[in-house]
């Protein structure tokens, strides 16, 4: 009998994860990572003790054992400072790819490893190929609405072959069926919304807390270069924003870019938005050997964002470039770009910028 380390959040996903692979035969063990001491029973949050009382509650139903593992340190190192840091750079973060790659399929597979598992399991809503040369790729999930194949892109072959994701076929109605129908007390539980480290989604204020840095004012331009007012520190601001400027400027303006060398944030009009070019780094591609040549793709540059037709060049060290046919709005350097052929995500790599 194959044995899987499930990561349940306390949540219905992974709840009903562990119960479709006990249901398939697989040996299955619970496990909880603690990452970040939050407020405790916050709906909108992860890693409360409520969610690991939640958790524990669903094992002891299915009969399987359920762990705690103490990851704060990791998370503390590998997520949240990153993460600042790269506010600090002018740049956007997603921490949630970050926790998915140096946590959930990194320390979380080594720790499966000790233990003798012979997967790690997710909730998360994907499919999972084993294609007949034994590569295995990622595919766009069922349900539409609840696809994450986007926050998966870093995923290595090492981890892919390790690792099932039950729910990739179902949708997340079908999936609370299930909770209800098996008596699990999170059936109707509300997803986790925001980032569990910022709650209140007041970014700023946490990185101002944290570090216990104030930052420093600095002017805020036009596209011509011309100072129209001050800003309140560059990690107020983001690609894209247009609220919370605290400038009356006479029509509608967006932050632009940011240049935290300079300490400047310029602003444009909606229209100045928009890139038809799309730079990345860090380059993770899941599809085989790297092309020698520029491929056809469809590309998505936020998580909610839609794919669109782009053409993609492989540049030195892991760089890429992405011209699209359609010009993409706010492009966000520290957001992920992520490539596909269809349904298969084919890898993805960290914006830089756009043109």
């Amino acid at each position: 009998m194959k044995r899987v380390l499930v990561a349940m959040s306390g949540g219905v996903d992974s709840s009903v994860a562990a119960y479709l692979l006990k249901e398939q035969g697989y040996d299955c063990i619970g496990v909880t990572m603690k990452l970040y001491d939050g407020e405790d029973g916050r709906e909108s949050t992860c890693c409360s003790l409520r969610d690991v009382e939640d958790a524990k509650s669903v094992c002891y139903r299915l009969g399987i054992p359920h762990y705690t593992f103490n990851f704060t340190a990791d998370f503390e190192t590998q997520v949240i400072e990153p993460f600042i840091h790269s506010y600090e750079q002018g740049r956007t973060p997603n921490p949630c790819i970050d926790c998915n790659r140096r946590l959930k399929f990194e320390r979380l597979y080594h720790r499966a490893m000790e233990l003798d598992c012979d997967y790690i399991a997710t909730g998360h809503y994907v499919r999972r190929k084993e294609l007949p040369d034994g590569t295995v790729m990622l595919y766009k999930a069922v349900d539409a609405e609840k696809e994450q194949s986007y926050v998966l892109y870093n995923m290595t072959q090492q981890q892919l072959q390790r690792t099932l994701f039950p729910l990739g076929e179902l949708t997340k109605p079908q999936v609370r069926e299930i909770a209800e129908r098996e008596g699990f007390l999170n059936a109707g539980k509300h997803d986790s919304q925001d980032i569990c480290f910022v709650p209140d989604g007041d970014y700023a204020a946490f990185i101002e807390e944290y570090t216990g840095k104030t930052y420093a004012p600095g002017p805020v331009l036009d596209t011509s270069g011309n100072r129209i007012g001050t800003h309140r520190g560059i990690i107020h601001y983001t690609i894209g924003q247009r609220k919370g400027l605290g400038l009356a400027l006479g029509q509608p303006m967006y932050v632009k870019s940011t240049d935290a060398e300079k300490n400047t944030v310029t602003l444009g009009r909606n229209e100045e938005l928009f890139s038809h070019v799309v730079f990345g780094e860090n380059l993770n591609w899941i599809a085989g050997a790297l092309p020698e040549v520029p491929v056809p793709v469809t590309a998505r540059v936020r998580y909610h964002g839609k794919d669109q037709p782009a053409m993609l060049h492989f540049l030195e060290n892991g760089c890429i470039r992405a011209e699209f046919q359609v010009p993409q709005r706010a492009v966000t350097p520290g957001q992920a770009i992520v490539f596909y052929d269809g349904d298969k995500m084919l890898g993805g790599a960290e914006i830089t910028g756009g043109q």
